[in-house]
C-alpha cells in the first residue's frame, strides 16, 4: 500500500473524526509499513503516538481493512532523525562494483513535522460559533471589543485576555470565535483551543506515562493558548503547578494567552494566589447577564437561520417579545426554547403563535417564572461577603456588617415583589424607612463605586441563575 492510498483513506477517516482532530491527529501520520497484518506509522512525538493509539487506532484499523487490507495491529514509532554515515570511504572501483545505496531521507523532527497551517486543537471549534453569529449588546460590547482585538493579531496588547461570566453568556462563543479569526488571517499560527479539564488529563496522562517532556514541549510551542472554564483547575495542585509555568513561558515569548472561567480570578476559590495574579495582570472583561435587547437580538438572528432552514415558516407578531421579556436566564436556555418552538411548530404543521408557544414551553416558562426569596438574598449576600446571617438581620452597625445588609435590601427590592414593610420585617422587624435609606444609599453608590456594582452584578447572577 503506498502513501497515495493512505491518502484516499485518510479522506474517509476526515469524514468520522471531523476536521479539527484530523488536521490534528490523522494528517502528520506516515506510513511506513504494511506488512503481515500490521500498519506502522511514523509519528512526530511518543506524546502525539500513544495519544492517536488510545483514540483513533480502531478507526484507522478499520478503515485499512474496509480497503482490504488484513491489519490486525496498528503501531506508531517515534520519526528520528538520521545519523551521519560513518563507514570508512571506498575507492572508487569498489564503489562502482556495488549498488548505490539509497539516499537517507532526512526525518521531521518532532518541533517541525505539523503543517504550517495546522492548528493544534484539544477540542474541536463549533463552526456555529463566529464573530458574525455573536450579538452584541451592552452587557457583552467590551468583550466582544476585547475578542476582536485579540482575534486580529499583531503585537500583544493585553496578555492575558481573561473573559468571565455566569453560564450562557457567550465566553465559550467568543473563545471559538477568536480561534477561527486567528485561523483565517493568519494560518501559520499554532493556535491550541481546550478546556482546562482537557489540559489536566493530558498532564495527568503524560506523568503516568513519564512523558512529560512531550508535554511541555507542545504546550510551549504553541503561539496561542485558550483555555476554557479555568476554574476546574482549582484545588490541583500538580496542574496548577505546570499551568503556572506554561503560562510564564509562554508569556515570556510574547505568545498569546486568552482564559474564561465562571467568575474573575479572585473569586475562584482554592485557586493558587501567583495564578490569581498572573490572570489579573492582563484584561480581565465580565460578561453580564443579558438585557432585553440583547435577548431579543438573538432570537431576531436565531429566527432568521431557521427561516432560511425551514423555508416558510410563519411567526406571529410578539412571539420573540413574549420570550424576551419571560426567558431571562441565558442565552443558551433561549436558543434552545426557539429550538423546540420551531421544531414542534414545524412538525405538526402550525404557524408559531404565542398560543403555540405557550403549549409547547410550557415548562421552559415555568422554570423561568422562578421567584428569588428574600431569605436566599440573605444568604447569598452573606455569603458573598464572609458574614454572619444573624448579624445581617440583628441589630449590630458596624461598617463591614451594615454595607452587606444595604446590599440585601437593595437585592431584595429589586428581585422581589415585597414591599418595603414586608422586607424591613425580613431583616430583624427594621421600619419601611430604614429599608428605603438602605436602598437609596446602594443607588447612589452604585454609580461610582465599580468593586460594588461588580459584585451586584455577580450577585443578581447567581440568583437568577
Amino acid at each position: 500500500m503506498t502513501n497515495e492510498n493512505w491518502a484516499k483513506l485518510r479522506e474517509d477517516l476526515l469524514v468520522h473524526v471531523g476536521r479539527n482532530n484530523y488536521v490534528t491527529w490523522i494528517e502528520p501520520l506516515k506510513l511506513t509499513r504494511l506488512t503481515e497484518g500490521r500498519a506502522e506509522f511514523e509519528v512526530p512525538t511518543s506524546f502525539f503516538g500513544n495519544w492517536v493509539q488510545r483514540n483513533f487506532s480502531d478507526q484507522i484499523r478499520h478503515r485499512l481493512n474496509e480497503a482490504g487490507h488484513d491489519v490486525s495491529r496498528v503501531e506508531f514509532s517515534v520519526a528520528r532523525m538520521s545519523a551521519p554515515a560513518t563507514a570508512p570511504a571506498q575507492t572508487p572501483v569498489a564503489a562502482a562494483a556495488q549498488p548505490a545505496a539509497p539516499a537517507a531521507t532526512p526525518r521531521p523532527s518532532p518541533l517541525r513535522s505539523r503543517a504550517p497551517d495546522e492548528e493544534l486543537s484539544g477540542a474541536p471549534l463549533d463552526p456555529r460559533f463566529t464573530f458574525d453569529s455573536f450579538v452584541v449588546g451592552k452587557p457583552n460590547a467590551l468583550a466582544h471589543a476585547a475578542a476582536r482585538r485579540v482575534a486580529e493579531g499583531g503585537p500583544v496588547t493585553f496578555n492575558p485576555l481573561f473573559l468571565y461570566g455566569g453560564v450562557g453568556l457567550g465566553k465559550t462563543h467568543l473563545m471559538h470565535a477568536i480561534a477561527h479569526e486567528l485561523q483565517l488571517r493568519q494560518p501559520h499560527l499554532r493556535v491550541l483551543y481546550l478546556s482546562a479539564e482537557q489540559f489536566m488529563y493530558r498532564f495527568v496522562q503524560a506523568l503516568r506515562e513519564r512523558q512529560i517532556m512531550d508535554f511541555k514541549e507542545m504546550f510551549r510551542s504553541v503561539d496561542v493558548l485558550m483555555v476554557d472554564d479555568v476554574q476546574f483547575i482549582a484545588g490541583k495542585d500538580s496542574t496548577q503547578e505546570e499551568f503556572f509555568h506554561t503560562f510564564n513561558a509562554l508569556v515570556d515569548q510574547n505568545k498569546q494567552i486568552i482564559i474564561s472561567a465562571d467568575r474573575a480570578p479572585g473569586e475562584i476559590k482554592d485557586l493558587e494566589e501567583r495564578i490569581k495574579s498572573r490572570l489579573q495582570c492582563g484584561l480581565v472583561v465580565d460578561l453580564h447577564p443579558t438585557d432585553y435587547e440583547l435577548r431579543l437580538g438573538v432570537l431576531q438572528q436565531k429566527a432568521e437561520v431557521y427561516r432560511h432552514q425551514l423555508g416558510d415558516l410563519e411567526i406571529a407578531d410578539g412571539v420573540l417579545e413574549f420570550l424576551a421579556h419571560r426567558i431571562t436566564t441565558n442565552v443558551r436556555v433561549l436558543e434552545g426554547a426557539l429550538t423546540r418552538l420551531f421544531a414542534f411548530a414545524n412538525l405538526v404543521g402550525r404557524p408559531v403563535t404565542l398560543e403555540v408557544t405557550q403549549e409547547c414551553l410550557s415548562d421552559i416558562l415555568r422554570a423561568s417564572d422562578r421567584k428569588v426569596t428574600i431569605e436566599e438574598i440573605q444568604r447569598k449576600v452573606a455569603e458573598h461577603y464572609n458574614v454572619r446571617l444573624s448579624d445581617m438581620i440583628g441589630p449590630k452597625r458596624v461598617r463591614t456588617i451594615a454595607r452587606p445588609r444595604q446590599v440585601a435590601m437593595y437585592l431584595a427590592k429589586q428581585l422581589t415583589p415585597r414591599s418595603l414593610p414586608e422586607i424591613g420585617r425580613r431583616f430583624g422587624g427594621r421600619d419601611h424607612t430604614t429599608i428605603m435609606h438602605g436602598v437609596r444609599k446602594i443607588e447612589e453608590l452604585f454609580a461610582t463605586d465599580s468593586q460594588l456594582a461588580d459584585d451586584l452584578q455577580m450577585l443578581k447572577r447567581l440568583l437568577q441563575g
